[in-house]
């Protein structure tokens, strides 16, 4: 029913201009004058435009049974009866407009969802788009009314009428009929006068803004991360500043999520006890419900895959991630002779690293970390939603671990006094620098300053795990560096307390592995075919083959969705969410890190 109205709505709507803007019967007309002034009708047809322009916008919210667009309808088409007979008697768009009415009301039961968060910013979008429709009911006008148009009407000249009859200034065009002008003119205003109030209402009204993590909400995730952090690898990019989160009935569980054009995107496990998530994915699934959102979850591990599947929806595997076991980690083999020469290359460059975690840095070192990191960045987009955190060095992650790579040994000022290390414990290595004040002796030595030209940043994974959640690198530097800061990471995971590390996550990996096997099938050799196309601009071969270097375990992650019809939309939902698709912007934007 909804898409029905929906579509039903956006007939009349434009119907409901046609018949404005068209010459109406001479017959009725005459009729019409014994009962209303000429100017009243005309009037009439203007607001005709109006009534028509606002029915094709609102058939998008009805669409999403939306409960305010479902009460602005039924108001419109009450008024659309009215001025149908008010402009010209016409008793057959009135019964169109009067059965759709009938309609909605019948099944008033059918809009129920409630509205979306709102901002000021949307003012703009509407100005746009009733700009552009009142622009283009202008040229509709000027083209079935050509031949009351006198001398040359070009393109420009009509544009420059619309321009100005939307302000109620006279154009430069003539009309050879007083009263098609006086048409003319009452539609172009009347459309400017609608245009500038919605956008006034819309710019002056008190703003809804988008959910986002509240302090509350984080002191609550911040404790199930203690109890319950270790189960998933992404539970900790849950206190994500642009990401909400809702609750189960007993407060044990928790689902992350944010709202991307009307798709309320879930991402990873629930966090919390195991007990307590379908309380958790139902209160989830109720509020997509109420808000009319397509309800859908990425990056979830199979046991959670299979709790929303129990609670409605399809899961479906869409890659894989890949965790390393630091005890088992070894470079030796011929597996790993390329990570090898990679590492050894760059360490007889005379690249030093440093794994340090958050709460060990100084505040001036960690600023300096973020500036130059937003310089390599430049302005290339900062991806990242469902792994990532979005930030480097807030005081409340602390547990975080930064590893810091440097084309010579850096100074004790870089990470730290002297005296901070040997307390802590964290170790600098390189060829054959070991401690801070190694690296301060080397750095004398040589009298090269230091500089930093990669980093990695882990978020933890439970008390002896971490998480990629940062990969940035400067595009100077020497091939193999981001491999040297991986692998040194593995090798001081003990001094860390770390027995597993997760790294990148390589989308649908299974599909590329099976591809390129001997006797692959013509079907899963075409979709590898796509995926190589497709990598030209996601990486998703190159992330494959960069995480498959250090012999991981892989994990399959799952998308969860509630109908095949719905994935199309879902798919670019997820694409926004991660901003590997980016639209303009009228918005500050949020600085995000990257994990590919």
């Amino acid at each position: 029913m909804p898409r029905v109205a929906a579509l039903l709505t956006c007939v009349v709507g434009l119907l409901d201009v046609v018949s404005a803007l068209t010459p109406e019967w001479r017959t009725r007309l005459a009729d019409l004058r014994a009962l209303v002034p000429a100017a009243a009708s005309r009037q009439a047809a203007a607001f005709t435009v109006v009534v028509g322009l606002l029915l094709m916008l609102l058939a998008a919210g009805l669409r999403r049974r939306k409960r305010r667009a479902w009460r602005a309808v039924v108001s419109l088409l009450g008024i659309g009866v009215v001025l149908h007979v008010a402009k010209g008697l016409d008793y057959d768009e009135a019964a169109m407009s009067a059965g759709l009415l009938a309609m909605l009301v019948l099944a008033r039961g059918e809009f129920r969802a409630k509205g979306d968060p709102s901002t000021r910013w949307r003012a703009l979008g509407a100005a746009v788009t009733l700009a552009a429709l009142s622009i283009c009911c202008g040229f509709l006008l000027f083209h079935l009314r050509e031949h009351r148009i006198v001398g040359a009407h070009s393109w420009s000249a009509q544009l420059e009428q619309i321009l100005l009859g939307l302000v109620g200034i006279p154009g430069p065009l003539h009309f050879s009929s007083d009263r098609f002008a006086d048409l003319a003119e009452r539609v172009l205003l009347t459309l400017g006068v609608v245009t500038i109030g919605v956008t006034g209402y819309l710019a002056l009204r008190p703003p809804c803004p988008a959910p986002r993590l509240t302090e509350d909400d984080e002191i609550r995730v911040r404790d199930l991360l203690t109890r319950y952090g270790s189960a998933d690898s992404l539970g900790y990019f849950v206190l994500r500043s642009d990401k909400s989160v809702i609750w189960s009935p007993s407060g044990k569980a928790c689902v992350a999520y944010r709202v991307v054009n009307g798709v309320m995107l879930a991402s990873g496990d629930p966090l919390g006890d195991r007990e307590a998530w379908p309380g958790a994915i139902s209160a989830f699934l109720r509020e997509a419900a109420n808000h009319a959102w397509t309800p859908a979850v990425i990056g979830c591990s199979e046991p959670a895959g299979l709790a929303w599947t129990r609670a409605g929806l399809t899961a479906l595997e869409f890659g894989d991630e890949a965790v390393v076991d630091t005890a088992a980690f070894s470079l030796e083999g011929r597996s790993m002779r390329n990570v090898r020469q990679a590492v050894k290359r760059v360490e007889r460059a005379g690249y030093t690293v440093c794994v340090r975690r958050v709460r060990d840095l100084d505040p001036a070192a960690i600023a300096t970390v973020e500036a130059q990191a937003r310089t390599w960045r430049g302005a290339e987009t900062e991806r990242g939603f469902s792994m990532a955190l979005g930030r480097i060095g807030d005081p409340a992650d602390g547990d975080c671990v930064l590893v810091l790579a440097y084309d010579s040994a850096p100074e004790a000022t870089a990470v730290g006094a002297d005296e901070s290390t040997a307390h802590t414990g964290a170790s600098v290595t390189g060829t054959s620098v070991t401690g801070a004040g190694a690296s301060v002796a080397a750095a004398g030595a040589t009298g090269a300053p230091p500089r930093l030209r990669a980093l990695l940043h882990f978020v933890p994974w439970g008390a002896d795990g971490l998480s990629l959640d940062a990969m940035i690198r400067d595009r100077d530097a020497d091939n193999g560096l981001n491999e040297f800061l991986i692998v040194n990471t593995l090798r001081q995971a003990g001094d860390l307390g770390v027995r597993r590390v997760s790294l990148n996550f390589a989308f649908f990996r299974s599909a590329l592995e099976r591809g390129e096997r001997l006797g692959a099938g013509p079907v899963i050799r075409c979709w590898r075919g796509l995926l190589m196309f497709m990598s030209r601009w996601f990486q998703i071969d190159s992330l494959y083959r960069f995480n498959a270097k250090f012999a991981p375990r892989w994990t399959p992650r799952f998308v969860c969705y509630p109908a095949s019809a719905e994935l199309p939309r879902i798919a670019l939902a997820m694409l926004e969410a991660e901003a590997f698709l980016v639209w303009p912007r009228w918005r500050p934007r949020l600085r995000r890190t990257e994990r590919e």
